[in-house]
């Protein structure tokens, strides 16, 4: 998605006339379905004519422009390519980031990034140089055209500020940032020569449009799965490998999340030479990269040498990544629950995954009844706790761990506390705009996007059934993506198998007829199929149904969702009215208070599991016509 694709003579004509901010104002709203922001839109209208005028001097006016390009598998939008060939013929296409800056500083914190006014305040942004750079990896990883020998077009970046003086001895110029500058240049306000001589030395031999359109035709590499990509790097680092200290990280972290992760990593090394303790809190929805976060923090931290563990309350994802790992490195992975006997600052950084699922108190089968909060236990149990939380994945009664939660027993333990959020989206295609509109439908918040009108490269659809559910999943499947089918908890789950072993089949819905996913706890099962906590990463895992305890905290190429009749929208009512009578999940059913939120944020999370697509059937025709009526495709 872009939201201007055309030639320099028209973007130089649209800036001219100042006709370019509507036109980009008018994408945004066809594409999303709401207007942008008043700043964003004054934003356009001043920078990109600041560019145009740099372009026309170079007469750079035989080229291919994108204009707000929508980075593949994120919700984040580079400003600005320009796409033409070289003096010899050489396809080349340049990423040009635009900064409105008028001043910036260090930030507290060591990292790749400065202090300056935006969104209304002073906030840690990345310094240009590594934001145009970091877009500029992503993309060479992402997309064919810039990596197949066969057609590749070669791809570079840079920044330009301006309404920006660089001084000596400027901030911008800081010895950290010096190798990201030679690679991925920045121009001031008094640099337009050197910016366009830069340009023009890429892209003098112009015929841009052929450029452009090989960009736009070209494949998305399928995109690495989080859990495959880091297996490797996880157990080479917790092995100590010489090789990777020091070394690019592992997974290309963009814009915010670069911040956020820099930010905890100056926390956590400046924090472990004071007494004092840190409490770090990270809030974002799902897909906003809290995971890839933890882990590589994890990973880089205990290959320094710092005393570090993981911990989530989650025993599918726990029990996954220990497997990942292999039994040597499995120590590393832990539950809330597992800190109660750990004596104070047993550790330097705690982190704990899906925070959310705090529980009041920690309670083992037998050995253990806690007399104090969770959390307080947790905090006690190390120097630096990281908590990683998403209020509106809270799916089971006595999950307690909310912001406030956390902040009242940090702030009682004495530790400095840090907060930061995340917003950029890598799941669901990039399309935040999905993940408003699923929120929006479950009326779990207010958001601008009443309406899907659908979005390039995220595949949603309704099926008529759970058997043509079925077939698509099986299909994608075959196709070489991951995929599984899920469901609400609407149906019992065996507790007994077949005498040959095989799980009873639970779920039967016309000719539909499959299994709950297998227990943890059964004996006996038939060879190749796993057991639950292994459900969503086991290639066995397809011929099951998983429920929200199995696939919460993980994701897949497509998402395969039966809405049961446990939630169901009232027309008379104009609202979600929950059935707590055809749910079969005995904790949360008899908790009628918190019955509807449960169930909500259960859907939620499983319509938000599908990286590019996401089929859904309904069991009640009723609620199928209220969310087909949100619809605009």
């Amino acid at each position: 998605m872009q939201l201007f694709r055309g030639n320099s003579a028209d973007f130089f004509r649209m800036n001219r006339d100042n006709s370019i901010a509507d036109h980009l104002r008018n994408a945004f709203f066809d594409y999303f379905g709401y207007n942008p922001g008043h700043n964003e839109v004054a934003s356009w209208r001043n920078s990109l004519l600041r560019l145009s005028i740099v372009l026309e001097e170079a007469n750079l006016d035989d080229h291919g422009i994108f204009v707000e390009y929508q980075l593949p598998l994120t919700s984040r939008r580079l400003d600005c390519m320009i796409c033409g060939k070289d003096g010899n013929g050489y396809p080349q296409s340049v990423i040009v980031e635009l900064k409105q800056w008028e001043t910036c500083r260090l930030s507290d914190y060591d990292g790749e990034y400065v202090v300056t006014w935006v969104g209304g305040g002073n906030r840690d942004v990345l310094h240009p140089s590594i934001q145009a750079g970091n877009y500029c990896y992503y993309l060479r990883h992402h997309k064919t055209v810039f990596y197949d020998c066969d057609q590749r077009v070669n791809l570079t970046a840079c920044s330009f500020l301006h309404n920006y003086q660089i001084m000596q001895d400027d901030v911008l110029l800081d010895a950290r940032f010096s190798d990201a500058i030679k690679r991925f240049p920045v121009f001031s306000k008094s640099e337009t020569t050197s910016l366009r001589d830069y340009l023009v030395n890429y892209l003098e031999g112009g015929e841009g449009m052929e450029i452009l359109e090989r960009i736009e035709n070209s494949e998305h590499r399928p995109s690495p799965k989080l859990l495959e990509q880091l297996s490797v790097t996880l157990k080479e680092k917790l092995a100590g490998h010489s090789s990777l200290l020091g070394g690019a990280k592992d997974y290309i972290l963009l814009d915010d999340q670069l911040v956020v992760y820099d930010s905890i990593h100056s926390i956590v090394t400046k924090g472990l030479h004071k007494k004092r303790k840190h409490a770090v809190i990270v809030t974002g929805g799902p897909g906003t990269g809290k995971s890839v976060i933890a882990l590589q923090l994890m990973a880089n931290l205990a290959v320094k040498g710092i005393n570090t563990a993981y911990a989530t309350g989650s025993k599918s994802f726990t029990q996954t990544l220990r497997k990942i790992v292999g039994s040597r490195y499995s120590s590393f992975f832990k539950y809330f629950m597992s800190f109660y006997k750990d004596n104070p600052d047993s550790y330097d950084v705690l982190i704990l995954d899906e925070a959310h699922r705090i529980r009041e108190k920690t309670v083992v089968f037998r050995q253990y009844s806690g007399t104090i909060p969770q959390v307080e236990e947790i905090i006690d149990a190390a120097r630096v706790s990281l908590f990683l939380i998403d209020e509106d994945q809270v799916v089971r009664p006595g999950e307690i761990g909310s912001v406030e939660h956390i902040r009242q027993h940090a702030e009682k333990a004495g530790c400095t506390i840090h907060q930061f959020s995340l917003e950029s989206q890598f799941r669901c295609s990039g399309s935040d705009a999905f993940i408003q509109w699923v929120n929006n439908t479950l009326q779990v918040r207010r958001t601008a996007n009443a309406i899907w009108y659908g979005t390039e490269g995220f595949d949603f659809r309704i099926l008529p059934s759970p058997g043509e559910l079925d077939k698509i999943i099986k299909d994608r499947l075959h196709e070489g993506y991951t995929a599984r089918i899920t469901a609400g908890f609407c149906w019992p789950w065996s507790t007994e198998l077949n005498p040959d072993g095989s799980l009873k089949n639970d779920i039967a819905i016309d000719d539909f007829i499959r299994p709950w996913n297998a227990r943890d706890n059964v004996t006996g099962l038939q060879r190749g199929i796993p057991k639950a906590p292994l459900w969503a990463y086991d290639p066995g895992g397809v011929d099951q149904v998983g429920c929200i305890y199995t696939a919460q905290g993980f994701e897949f190429d497509y998402v395969g969702v039966i809405f049961g009749n446990d939630l169901k929208y009232d027309f008379e009512k104009s609202s979600w009215v929950g059935h707590p009578e055809n749910s079969h999940d005995g904790q949360v059913k008899k908790n009628r208070d918190q019955f509807m939120r449960m169930v909500k944020n259960t859907y939620r999370v499983l319509l938000t599991r599908g990286m590019k697509g996401c089929y859904i059937c309904f069991l009640d025709k009723d609620t199928e016509r209220f969310v087909r009526s949100r619809l605009g495709v």
